[in-house]
């Protein structure tokens, strides 16, 4: 592309700032308009990411409309996707959208029939996908060199109360569907369809906190359509100002031990006599690939590593372990 990709962001939040962080930087992206409720917001981002030059907006309809986009990242909250990527994807605008995509299935499919309407290029942020061991397990498996899947543990531990809307359920949707579904992607993403899910979740630590509604304590069991399991923990009690998230994987033939997405051991071992190790250390910039996936996936005319239509099995994936917490049994799925 000879000239730089027109981007906006819509919701200057939290996660915004690492966005626009690398946008800022990249030698493919003009970051041209921001839009937020807040309009300090709106401020902020454009002096701090794009030194005063871009548009302002509160309605992302006007940005859509005035800002002339090529791609608008999306990092708005959950409770708070009402038919921006739709409007987005009427335009021609492609998308970049935060997970979780929304708070229920119905909301998820209106975003993947958009996308295909358009023909627009879209991509969910499941970062931990770009992860340099997970991409390097993960080609070993599609290659076949890793044998059958087997096993994969998940933990992700935390300590924080977060912001006031994370805590009801109602808005984030849990702790599962709004922090820990970056696990559950990495389970899809490496052991392929699944069966079933059967969850237990609760609010062990929190009932005295004023409208703390989301489960702090999960633990969910996944069965895959080729006899593999995984099994996902998550807890919102464990260490303050750390958030621990790591997995082991077995295949056949591999044994890997994940620090996180990026660094891992991996062991060989289909010589028992002779187990080799592997390490892979990597500091790749998650934000910065997800962005160069996204703008070669417009320049090639290809999917991106996850579009809107892999990532809304995820999003079944997560309300299905929900829906297992609340009604005590699993729930067969076809994903």
């Amino acid at each position: 592309m000879s000239k730089p990709y027109r981007i906006g962001i819509l919701g200057c939040g939290g996660i915004a700032t690492s966005h626009a962080a690398n946008l800022s930087k990249h030698p493919q992206a003009e970051l041209v308009a921001f839009c937020d409720v807040e309009t300090k917001r709106t401020a902020r981002f454009n002096q701090e990411f794009a030194a005063g030059r871009a548009a302002e907006f509160t309605d992302h309809i006007q940005m859509f409309d005035k800002a002339g986009l090529d791609i608008v990242w999306i990092c708005l909250p959950p409770f708070a996707h009402d038919g921006q990527l739709e409007a987005a994807a009427r335009r021609g605008i492609h998308v970049f959208i935060e997970k979780p995509i929304s708070l229920d299935m119905k909301r998820a499919e209106s975003m993947t029939a958009a996308v295909e309407k358009g023909k627009v290029r879209s991509l969910v942020g499941f970062m931990n996908r770009f992860g340099g061991a997970i991409e390097r397990f993960k080609s070993e498996m599609d290659s076949g060199r890793a044998g059958k899947p087997g096993v994969m543990q998940v933990r992700y531990f935390c300590n924080s109360l977060h912001a006031p809307w994370w805590r009801e359920k109602t808005r984030s949707g849990g702790q599962i569907v709004e922090q820990i579904i970056h696990s559950y992607d990495l389970t899809r993403h490496l052991f392929g369809p699944i069966k079933s899910v059967y969850t237990y979740a609760t609010n062990q630590f929190h009932k005295n906190v004023e409208r703390y509604t989301s489960e702090d304590i999960s633990a969910s069991v996944i069965i895959f359509k080729s006899g593999a399991v995984a099994t996902v923990t998550g807890c919102n009690g464990a260490i303050p100002g750390q958030w621990i998230n790591d997995y082991r994987v077995v295949t056949e033939r591999f044994t890997a031990e994940f620090v996180n997405s990026n660094n891992a051991v991996i062991h060989d071992t289909r010589d028992h006599s002779n187990v080799e190790k592997l390490v892979i250390e990597s500091k790749r910039d998650l934000f910065r690939w997800e962005s160069d996936d996204l703008f070669a996936a417009i320049e090639k005319k290809r999917d991106t590593r996850c579009p809107l239509h892999d990532a809304a099995k995820t999003q079944r994936l997560v309300l299905a372990a929900g829906e297992s917490a609340e009604k005590g049994r699993p729930v067969e799925l076809n994903i």
